[in-house]
């Protein structure tokens, strides 16, 4: 059985990060050798070695990690690049997968045609996305199983969990919540996780000057653990105005049995399935708010034919069990295993 590297796209822990850890603990639970390349001194590259990898750190800079990448990789068995810099970097090596967790647009399409010249496989999480990678396979996404503990705290409080911007739709969900208080005299109050790490400062401002409008009706307490995330909350509310490539939040939801809102962008949907029955269109704020008080006010049987429903699409689809015997297909068919 040959080593497989899986290469960090960069040092900071995002979706993509997650990602690498998951198939790294994968890829060790079939039997796989594993080595984990990273930045550093990165948050990727401390994670990995406290989950007990093989783990290098390259340079000082993310930089320094892509110049160094190609000339340590060599040698070194199957190189699993994950994400398009790693790819990018290593450009005509042979016994590469370059995994895509984002759509590259822009002069990142031109990269990526370089970036995957040779490699063995180009992997990307949905169908979705392969719609808009030419010649790319699906290898779905998969999450931990996630136990929310607790009571729900008012039957009124929605979610969301990820980076606080305009293209996330949280903008969007505040005006949403604005109509809702007009409807009701229970509002609906917004536990509102996450960081703007990336995001522009003029976003930002319009992300705060929407919240603001909200009236104390926002509890902002930066990242949360995913249990009390979803512990504190009664529905979680993903409205991105963008395209997902997939979807890791609504996947951890379907696992912690909460119910939730998407938008009709990308891959939600799809992650979803096709009969779920709370599906806003992207953009659409008084759509989106009539979704939301759709579902908090569903009947308890319809709610609970929902997380039902979602829990048994994520063992059978997204949870560890269905990733590890994706991967393990894909491996053999690679020659790995």
């Amino acid at each position: 059985m040959r080593t497989i590297t899986f290469a960090a796209n960069q040092g900071d822990i995002g979706g993509g990060e997650v990602m690498l850890l998951h198939l790294a603990r994968a890829a060790r639970d079939i039997g796989a050798p594993v080595h984990v390349v990273a930045p550093a001194g990165s948050p990727v590259h401390r994670a990995a070695r406290d989950e007990g990898f093989d783990v290098a750190g390259l340079g000082d800079s993310r930089r320094d990690y892509l110049l160094r990448l190609p000339g340590w990789s060599r040698g070194r068995g199957l190189l699993w690049c994950n994400g398009l810099a790693p790819a990018f970097a290593t450009a005509g090596r042979r016994d590469r997968v370059v995994h895509l967790h984002q759509v590259p647009r822009g002069k990142q399409a031109h990269a990526a045609r370089a970036a995957r010249l040779r490699a063995a496989v180009t992997l990307v999480p949905s169908r979705s996305m392969a719609g808009e990678v030419p010649g790319a396979e699906v290898l779905e996404n998969w999450t931990e199983d996630v136990t929310a503990s607790g009571a729900r705290r008012s039957g009124r409080t929605v979610g969301f969990l990820g980076r606080p911007s305009a293209d996330k739709g949280v903008v969007v969900l505040s005006e949403a919540l604005d109509l809702l208080r007009g409807r009701s005299g229970d509002p609906v109050r917004l536990l509102l996780a996450g960081e703007p790490r990336f995001v522009a400062p003029e976003d930002q401002r319009a992300v705060s000057a929407a919240l603001a409008s909200l009236d104390g009706l926002v509890e902002q307490p930066g990242w949360l653990r995913r249990p009390d995330f979803f512990s504190r909350i009664d529905l979680l509310v993903v409205p991105s105005r963008t395209p997902e490539a997939f979807g890791l939040v609504v996947a951890e939801a379907m696992s912690a049995r909460v119910p939730f809102v998407v938008s009709d962008r990308g891959a939600l949907p799809e992650v979803a399935g096709p009969a779920h029955p709370w599906v806003a269109p992207a953009g659409d704020a008084r759509a989106l708010a009539d979704t939301i008080e759709a579902a908090l006010g569903a009947p308890d049987a319809v709610r609970d034919a929902a997380v039902s429903a979602a829990r048994d699409r994520w063992e059978e689809r997204f949870s560890p069990e269905a990733g590890r015997d994706r991967l393990r297909s894909l491996l053999g068919r690679l020659g790995v295993l």
